[in-house]
């Protein structure tokens, strides 16, 4: 069972194909502006190709933004952002490679990084949780 706390989380100084890092309930949860393109690449991906299959539409509230939990589901390391074969985050400790998706293409992760609970109170404030 994950117990989430609520907080609301300002995005409006976030470029696009930029990310933000936040913090909550000590868990670093990762935010990113996605460009069309970025989104016209997630969305051809084969599902087949996909180890933890989830459509990129899956994953996203508003195609534009992801939001994902900042921890390596191999081992729990943190990944490094606009890193990897697949330009999304690349785990140094283990060598798992995930797309701009957060979904995982490559290495030891058995799942994608994980979407928490969230919603967007207007155009530039996301509430997590």
């Amino acid at each position: 069972v994950v117990v989430w706390g609520v907080a609301e989380f300002d995005v409006s100084d976030v470029q696009m194909g930029r990310r933000c890092t936040v913090k909550m309930r000590g868990k670093l949860v990762l935010i990113r502006l996605r460009s069309a393109a970025e989104i016209a690449t997630e969305n051809a991906v084969p599902l087949a190709h996909l180890r933890d299959q989830e459509t990129d539409e899956e994953r996203v509230v508003n195609p534009e933004w992801l939001v994902v939990l900042g921890i390596c589901t191999h081992l729990g390391c943190v990944p490094i952002n606009n890193a990897g074969e697949f330009h999304g985050w690349f785990c140094p400790c283990h060598g798992s490679h995930y797309d701009v998706s957060g979904r995982i293409r490559k290495g030891p992760a058995p799942l994608n990084l994980v979407v928490p609970p969230y919603k967007f109170t207007d155009a530039a404030k996301i509430l997590i949780g």
